[in-house]
């Protein structure tokens, strides 16, 4: 009986887990080449014609936040974003007229400032500190959801900074951009040395609820190495450091 009940019980799961598709299934609709030297890209995020991308520059020890036109990836501004010894800026997200930046040492255990910016002017708006370095940030309804070094760790964070909670992240996915779409929070990454991953996850328990799995762009190089957003159903990809191009996807059922 209880061999029985084991049995059942593992069918329930391999019933429930979702299946993997393939971003090899979707359609590479564009492909814009940023007209800016970025030296090491982080993070994207997408919104009226318009993409944002931090890079760092780790020679110089700086950081920086960039404004591009997406259709011709023509540069429209950029202003460094560094704090003394924190430049290393991670994955960003749009809320409302802000976008928001983490910026942490160059050091997996160091402490990050996780910024507020207008996302027309870039202008600093506030910040708060965390005890930890935060490589990617999704911004939801109520607050902030980011990823410590490879998103080993999870935190919750009220838009005050206060910390709501922190959750050691059940998937292998080391995501390096996170995102708040449609009630589910997306994570892209690695998943080891040749594979890559966009999961989408319950905003609650971290569920998986859909994964894309990622193949390789023409240079050799995950399209889940580092920037990644959805809009209205488009996937914006930014995994290549200069000469950095910006891979747009539809997904294999959009007219």
């Amino acid at each position: 009986m209880r061999l029985l009940c084991a049995l059942l019980s593992s069918s329930v799961l391999l019933l429930a887990a979702p299946a993997e598709e393939s971003l090899q299934q979707w359609r590479l609709e564009a492909t814009v080449q940023l007209q800016a030297v970025l030296h090491h890209v982080q993070g994207i995020d997408v919104e009226g014609g318009v993409l944002w991308v931090s890079s760092v520059d780790r020679d110089a020890q700086k950081g920086y936040l960039s404004r591009f036109d997406l259709a011709s990836g023509r540069l429209l501004q950029q202003v460094e974003v560094q704090d003394g010894i924190r430049y290393h800026p991670g994955g960003i997200a749009l809320h409302g007229d802000s976008i928001w930046v983490p910026v942490a040492e160059y050091d997996r255990d160091g402490p990050a400032s996780i910024q507020r910016r207008d996302k027309t002017t870039l202008e600093l708006q506030s910040s708060f500190t965390v005890n930890d370095h935060i490589g990617c940030l999704a911004a939801g309804p109520d607050g902030l959801i980011g990823g410590n070094w490879d998103s080993r760790i999870l935190y919750r964070w009220s838009f005050d900074g206060t910390e709501i909670e922190r959750t050691p992240n059940p998937h292998a996915t080391s995501y390096q951009d996170l995102k708040w779409v449609d009630g589910n929070l997306l994570g892209s990454g690695g998943q080891g040395r040749d594979a890559g991953a966009i999961d989408w996850l319950s905003p609650t328990n971290y569920e998986l609820q859909r994964r894309l799995s990622a193949h390789r762009t023409d240079l050799d190089v995950s399209f889940t190495n580092e920037g990644m957003t959805l809009r209205n159903g488009t996937l914006y990809l930014l995994p290549e450091d200069d000469p950095s191009r910006l891979f747009v996807f539809e997904p294999p059922h959009k007219p």
